[in-house]
């Protein structure tokens, strides 16, 4: 049975993905295509996703397997196997989907080249977005309203910079200020989809919620990893890009803690 506090999760998904709008709107702004500001805003998001990940998926993953009534180490091995098994979905679709990131060209399938990029970099947004979508949903799961309620603060703040990236990066590949932001506020909306599965499969096997969380924070870790900071670290701006996602981390960090109640 999904609890009222579940269905919470996926209504908490639609408002941390509609966040990523309110960075879009900044490209009406924004006077240069800095590649230099387009990675402080990746990397600042990234530490806020790394923050997110593991201070509310895999520390209460932990807890919720010993509350279930694992053993210490039983649950830490069932928290690990849900990671490994989030890091290899993630992987998994990177390689099967055809996508196209902005700076590392294209992913997946050669098959479907003939794809507009426009359409590619959106597959690759909703790879991004969707276990984005899954940790806020899965946050509130075991009536957890705390760690929910950080999750979604955390994915949020993390939507705007990222929303502002992406958008800044559509009109750098010469796209309209508008469509632009159109493009960047509507893959947001892709989260509300992650935030149901996440729900949904919690609500039907509540016993699998620690791997769950081990599942959404593996696939967080990976897009983070083999994604986010490849891109930043692309045009020689490693440095500051690392220091805008220790910054984000420290953000997050203090965020969750501020947040627990």
């Amino acid at each position: 049975m999904i609890s009222s506090t579940a269905w919470q999760g996926a209504l908490a998904s639609l408002i941390a993905g509609s966040a990523t709008a309110i960075g879009a709107a900044a490209v009406f702004i924004t006077p240069t295509k800095s590649q230099k500001f387009k990675d402080a805003m990746m990397s600042f998001a990234a530490g806020i996703m790394l923050a997110a990940t593991f201070f509310g998926l895999i520390l209460p993953g932990l807890e919720a397997a010993q509350a279930l009534g694992f053993e210490e180490k039983i649950g830490t091995i069932i928290v690990v196997i849900g990671i490994l098994m989030g890091t290899l979905l993630v992987w998994l679709l990177n390689h099967l989907i055809p996508h196209e990131h902005f700076e590392m060209g294209h992913h997946g399938l050669e098959t479907a080249k003939h794809l507009k990029k426009i359409w590619l970099f959106v597959i690759a947004i909703a790879i991004h977005n969707l276990p984005e979508g899954m940790a806020v949903g899965v946050g509130f799961a075991g009536n957890n309203v705390s760690n929910g309620t950080s999750l979604t603060l955390g994915i949020a703040l993390q939507n705007i910079p990222e929303g502002l990236s992406v958008a800044i990066a559509l009109f750098a590949a010469g796209y309209k200020r508008f469509f632009s932001f159109l493009i960047a506020s509507l893959t947001g909306l892709l989260e509300f989809v992650g935030g149901l599965i996440g729900v949904l499969a919690v609500g039907f096997a509540e016993l699998s919620y620690p791997v769950i969380l081990g599942i959404t924070g593996g696939a967080m870790l990976f897009i983070i990893s083999d994604e986010i900071i490849p891109e930043t670290h692309h045009q020689g701006n490693e440095s500051f890009a690392t220091f805008c996602l220790i910054f984000g981390f420290v953000l997050m960090m203090l965020c969750d803690v501020l947040l627990a109640f």
